[in-house]
């Protein structure tokens, strides 16, 4: 699949930072700053960088805060798990709601709304497994109420001992530690695990607001007082779910579930004695799921049958790296690696895969998945616990790590069946695959006929075998000008446009050339003849500008695309004193996209786009 070089929107730490106000990012950075201190005295190269900062973090960029951060990342999950061991059972169960697929970008009412769901649940499961309990006896038969009592025993214990030595009850990391591993060995899941420490140390139902202030103060999320939402940067929730011993999020636990045959899941809930008679494909793959099973348990031990040799348990992992698509240099050569190495590329897929499509394929597969299956946002809202009256579009799906795989997973494999068919693609290979490709192709196309869009030659696109609606051609322009951005390696901001703009102001791109320094683009379609509205494209710039500046941003130029311009408006735009515009032609654009492409190693700088007034296209394809 083509590599489409796309800059995606995401949760890094560094987009939080420079989003969040000074008070939200002085509460994180305060927080570092303790750990630092505590730390700086017997790591040697810790207290060099600090003290490249000459000390003082508070003042330091949102790249250096966020270097600090992957150097202090040891420190700082010590000091969490300390800090959330004395926080208790409702900091745990927070934790575990905003580190799932979806929660990172939330609003505060939302969490609450989760939190009161996942508490009912937990409550009703504890009085159901305190009934169980109690049908434990002293028998020698090992069942779940044996074994429900065990764990429940050892966990009381744990708990309580620290009153008995005048202590505050808390379960330590160490005690922790050994319980999830009793937990394993008597096959108990996490959501019983979680509804047993219930009966123990009772969640409160109540006092999320206050939770998530101490969540906050231990730098796990940050709160947008303004906006009432609450961010988790992506470095955190890859911590806390090492943390909570989750090899990998549900969303890829999904996908490898879904390449199972049905005696294959039916092996997996044989293993932990489910029940299979009965019970249909999507049932087994959502108690699978609600299993909480460790991944690497399933690939090297649950999938087969107990007879299975380790050879054919190795070439089954081998065909199951084929149909994920994960592409691995090496397949490893023990069961070990071989699981391993799924688990690794699974949880490092996400920029591969918003990158095998541009922006404008992303936005044009969704439309059509959403025209065969209408219930699909809902679908996505429901598995990805989303709010019911948030508008689910590309850009939110991007923010929510949510890729174009991530999308077509969450269809059943007879659905994406159909979806195939019905597109006309073919019935050999991965239909999964097939449908990501056509829309692929769909966005290269558009890029090669980029000047007849530019002009807005619908005759030149019917040709070209490219049907559009005259009415969509200036967001089609837009949306494939990005993506020429895009394959160019330049850094399309889309949460600052978002953030830029209103109702009134709509920036068409805004590019990001360091921290502090952007590009505004504007993608013009001009009919018949030179692009010549030089007064309303001046006002409208110089209100993107203003909007920049009072984001903090500077703005190092102003690039207009349009297919032509008259000589007044290259004249006009040379003369404004006020902003610094250049201009190019969009066959100037593809010109340089294709010199760019022909590179072994190409190299290519936004600055090239800041010389001012008409540049020279042949010339900037020169010097890539």
């Amino acid at each position: 699949m083509k590599d489409h070089g796309n800059r995606r929107t995401n949760l890094k730490l560094s987009n939080i930072l420079s989003t969040v106000n000074q008070v939200e990012k002085s509460k994180f950075i305060n927080f570092l700053d303790r750990i630092c201190s505590d730390a700086i005295a017997h790591d040697k190269e810790l207290a060099k960088r600090v003290n490249n900062l000459d000390g003082q973090i508070k003042n330091a960029s949102s790249v250096e805060i966020t270097q600090l951060f992957s150097l202090v990342l040891p420190y700082f999950e010590k000091s969490v798990k300390e800090q959330l061991a004395m926080n208790g059972a409702q900091a745990t169960l927070l934790v575990n709601i905003l580190s799932r697929d979806g929660n990172s970008i939330a609003r505060e009412t939302w969490i609450e709304a989760l939190y009161g769901k996942e508490w009912k649940l937990i409550n009703n499961r504890s009085k159901e497994l305190q009934q169980i309990i109690q049908q434990a006896n002293d028998d020698d038969v090992f069942d779940l109420p044996t074994r429900l009592d065990l764990y429940y025993s050892c966990l009381k214990e744990a708990y309580v001992n620290d009153e008995r030595n005048n202590r505050e009850a808390k379960i330590t990391d160490d005690e922790r530690g050994i319980l999830n591993l009793l937990a394993k060995k008597l096959d108990i899941t996490s959501d019983d695990k979680a509804a047993i420490e219930h009966l123990i140390d009772t969640i409160p139902k109540s006092g999320v607001q206050d939770s998530l202030n101490a969540l906050r103060e231990i730098g796990l999320l940050f709160v947008s007082r303004k906006r009432q939402m609450v961010y988790v940067a992506d470095e955190i929730v890859v911590m806390l779910n090492q943390m909570q011993g989750k090899e990998l999020a549900d969303k890829h636990l999904l996908r490898i579930l879904r390449t199972f045959s049905d005696p294959e899941l039916s092996n997996i809930l044989k293993s932990h004695g489910k029940r299979i008679r009965g019970i249909e494909r999507k049932e087994k793959i959502d108690v699978i799921l609600h299993m909480c099973l460790p991944v690497s348990q399933i690939l090297k031990v649950d999938l087969y049958s107990a007879d299975t040799n380790t050879n054919d348990r190795k070439e089954r992992l081998k065909q199951l790296i084929t149909d994920l698509d994960i592409g691995l240099e090496k397949l490893g050569t023990t069961l070990d690696e071989r699981s391993g190495l799924i688990i690794n590329a699974l949880n490092n897929c996400a920029e591969r895969e918003f990158d095998a499509l541009s922006a404008t394929g992303f936005k044009a597969l969704f439309a059509t998945l959403q025209q065969h299956f209408p219930g699909l946002p809902k679908l996505l809202r429901q598995e990805f616990e989303l709010e019911d009256n948030e508008e689910l579009d590309v850009d939110k799906l991007r923010a929510l790590s949510i890729t174009p795989h991530d999308i077509l997973f969450m269809l059943s494999n007879d659905e994406i069946k159909s979806v195939n068919e019905s597109m006309g693609l073919s019935k050999r290979g991965n239909f999964r695959l097939n449908i990501l490709e056509s829309f692929a192709d769909a966005t290269d196309k558009l890029i090669e006929n980029y000047a007849a869009l530019a002009r807005r030659d619908l005759a030149a696109l019917k040709n070209e075998g490219i049907e559009i609606a005259e009415a969509e051609i200036g967001i089609k322009f837009e949306e494939v000008t990005k993506a020429i951005f895009e394959q160019l390696g330049l850094a399309v901001d889309e949460d600052l446009r978002k953030l830029i703009n209103t109702a009134k102001d709509q920036a068409d791109i805004l590019i990001s050339v360091s921290e502090d320094d952007v590009i505004i683009g504007e993608a013009k379609t001009c009919k018949n003849g030179d692009f010549a509205k030089y007064s309303s494209t001046s006002r409208q710039v110089k209100a993107y500008v203003t909007r920049c500046e009072n984001a903090g941003k500077r703005v190092a130029q102003v690039l207009i695309v349009a297919p032509s311009f008259s000589d007044d408006f290259v004249e006009s735009a040379e003369m404004d004193t006020e902003v610094n515009i250049s201009l190019l032609e969009a066959a100037g654009l593809k010109l340089i996209l294709d010199a760019y492409n022909s590179r072994r190693h190409p190299k290519f700088s936004a600055k090239l786009f800041t010389k001012g007034g008409l540049l020279k296209a042949g010339l900037i394809a020169k010097n890539i």
